[in-house]
């Protein structure tokens, strides 16, 4: 059996692989001790081989992991397994969010990037969603009930907030709120989206892909079906162990670290 591990900002993802068959997941909130966590996480399955993605991959390999894989190549692998025609995958997390594009042989063969901020990402949704009185689950449902347009101007968390408290304070109501953020967060997603060549199947991975309001505006702005795996989550972990069962292993490690880092 194989194990691949997302060491992510905010969660840690596992996914057991045997065969070319998801045998099991496993999704948890990060913790002050994230390689601890992750090894005790799949000791249950008695891996032949683990191999690591995310923030936390180095750590992995450092202390456990056999092999890592950046998030590029871990998440494109990942949704090619759920939908092997894809050649854009857009994957926003806890803390960034990006864009690659595939070839037909699913190669990555462009990739674009917003990790400087957290605007945009699932930590911007979860301040947001704190600051006008939603859990997070609930959150994206809240905002598809809006009927009316607000205009969030600040991507910039601090100042977004800001923006959301004093909406507030002149009468917009939350859900209303809550779609203007929503809003302003596809808005950013699509200008990503245009900085590569993308086509009309465009699978979205990811935690925030879980958000219904995200996946409801990116069709509508879009004018294309926007594909969501099962578990979106867990697209990175996946892909990771599909790449050491395929054999690619420790070759390609050197040249895709220095890609992305």
């Amino acid at each position: 059996m194989i194990v691949g591990i997302d060491i992510g900002s905010r969660t840690i993802k596992a996914v057991a692989f045997k065969n070319g068959q998801m045998l099991d997941y496993q999704i948890a909130e990060s913790s002050i001790d994230p390689h601890r966590q992750a090894l005790e996480m799949i000791k249950k399955y008695h891996p032949a081989k683990i191999v690591a993605t995310g923030y936390g991959r180095h750590l992995a390999k450092k202390h456990f992991a056999q092999d890592l894989i950046t998030e590029i190549k871990a998440h494109a692998l990942g949704a090619r397994f759920f939908f092997p025609n894809c050649c854009t995958v857009l994957d926003v997390g806890g803390q960034d969010s990006k864009v690659i594009s595939l070839g037909e042989r699913g190669n990555v063969i462009n990739f674009q990037m917003n990790d400087k901020c957290a605007a945009g990402t699932g930590r911007f949704l979860e301040i947001m969603s704190t600051s006008l009185g939603f859990a997070l689950s609930e959150f994206g449902e809240a905002a598809l009930e809006s009927r009316q347009d607000i205009k969030i101007n600040s991507m910039c968390t601090v100042f977004a907030e800001s923006e959301v408290i004093s909406l507030k304070n002149q009468g917009a109501h939350a859900k209303d709120i809550a779609k203007a953020v929503h809003i302003s967060i596809v808005e950013k997603i699509i200008s990503l989206l245009h900085r590569i060549s993308y086509n009309n199947e465009i699978v979205f991975s990811g935690g925030v892909a879980k958000n219904s309001c995200i996946k409801e505006l990116l069709q509508q702005f879009l004018g294309i079906k926007i594909y969501v795996p099962p578990v979106p989550d867990i697209t990175g972990a996946l892909g990771a162990a599909i790449f050491i069962s395929q054999g690619i292993g420790h070759q390609d490690k050197m040249t895709d670290d220095n890609v992305i880092n």
